[in-house]
């Protein structure tokens, strides 16, 4: 058949390639975007990490004892406290207002922030800094010229004023108010790396900065060394009264959204599939009744039904086998042809490349076994019926 009816055979594994190019081309979309996404956002580290803040209600404070009780918890591999402090950054002869964040180097790792440019903040360099590429764009610079860039910071540490009245008796509490400290730091810090942000920010090491005495942090991240007893450890914040959030909460949920938006996706695919099976039927169908003279010939001269039906069986199951191959090149080119348009045209506006297309090597394997079946079972009527053909007909049959 594939000699005689070369043009038809082509065309009918071109239709069957098409419908598993869509579902390929689709799906590997979806996947794509999933794995682009979560490596923007998350690393290894990341996943095993709790993000802990102070309730509302203020009751307990994050403070040294607190994050020593996190240490001492079973299960804890790593403990990166971090506070904010307003500050005003010095670069050259500019001045601006930043907010600066001062944590443990592990604390960005934690956090799943990679550099842009640059390097992390490490314990061998106390004195390099990380910013933000807002914080660039605030001195008029692009992040490569701000590597290695010398700043200074004035801070500016809340304190507690505690008036007196003219008796030199404390004061109730309703009369304490919040006030600033200016405290200028002689320590020339240099930037060592930028992450991408939009928020004027820069990270600092912690140890650089003990003059402040800031015993009080705004977070602590706290990495477990494993899901479960990340699990424990959590419910053991909570009991403190303390906000406990994760990012693996966020990605588990963001795996959810993309599991629905690849089903959309595939039954799209699907829909294409659907269409080129009805033509590998057809195809079939118009064989059959071309060849039935030609089965009772065979079943003549000793051809069994089951001979006559795995004739069928075959030729259908291989034109399904060639069109998923055939289907597969047409989504993986469709592809990495799209991919590259669109990165143009981000790289043209500024923007950067990505990849959009990922295919698991189990769905390629899955898509060439289902194109395989596909075929097989569009074969299933035509094959009973040839070999049900009563042979004396069949060679009357013009």
């Amino acid at each position: 058949m594939f000699r005689a009816r070369t043009s038809r055979t082509l065309l009918t594994v071109l239709g069957m390639s098409i419908g598993i190019g869509a579902i390929l081309f689709l799906v590997s979309l979806g996947y794509g975007l999933q794995k682009t996404l979560l490596e923007r956002i998350t690393t290894s580290d990341s996943l095993l990490t709790l993000d802990i803040s102070e309730a509302k209600s203020g009751i307990v404070s994050l403070d040294s004892e607190m994050v020593q009780k996190f240490q001492a918890m079973p299960g804890v591999e790593d403990v990166s406290p971090a506070f904010q402090v307003t500050t005003q950054g010095h670069l050259e002869n500019l001045s601006a207002d930043l907010v600066a964040i001062g944590s443990k180097p592990s604390f960005l790792k934690l956090g799943g922030y990679t550099a842009s440019k640059g390097v992390l903040l490490s314990d061998n360099d106390p004195n390099g800094i990380i910013i933000s590429s807002a914080v660039a764009q605030v001195f008029g610079k692009n992040v490569d010229e701000m590597i290695g860039k010398e700043m200074s910071f004035s801070f500016y540490v809340p304190k507690v004023v505690i008036e007196k009245n003219s008796n030199n008796a404390l004061e109730d509490d309703s009369q304490t108010q919040n006030d600033f400290e200016r405290v200028d730091s002689d320590v020339k810090y240099k930037i060592v790396g930028v992450i991408d942000g939009e928020d004027n920010i820069a990270y600092l090491n912690m140890s650089s900065m003990n003059n402040l005495n800031i015993n009080k942090y705004g977070q602590v991240k706290v990495k477990a060394r494993s899901n479960g007893e990340m699990t424990v450890i959590r419910d053991n914040v909570l009991e403190y009264g303390l906000l406990v959030s994760s990012l693996s909460d966020t990605v588990d949920q963001a795996n959810q959204i993309f599991k629905v938006v690849q089903i959309i996706l595939m039954l799209f695919g699907i829909i294409a599939l659907v269409v080129s099976a009805i033509g590998m039927f057809n195809t079939m169908t118009i064989t059959l009744l071309e060849r039935t003279e030609e089965i009772g010939i065979m079943k003549s001269i000793g051809a069994s039904d089951m001979s006559i039906s795995v004739m069928f069986f075959m030729e259908s199951a291989i034109m399904g086998f060639l069109g998923g191959c055939a289907g597969v090149t047409i989504g993986w080119l469709g592809g990495i042809g799209f991919n590259t348009a669109i990165n143009l045209i981000a790289t043209r506006f500024g923007g950067q490349a990505v990849s959009l297309f990922y295919s698991p090597t189990w769905f390629v394997i899955s898509i060439l076994v289902f194109s395989a079946i596909v075929g097989f079972f569009t074969g299933l009527v035509p094959a009973h019926r040839a070999s049900k053909i009563d042979p004396l007909d069949a060679l009357r049959y013009k």
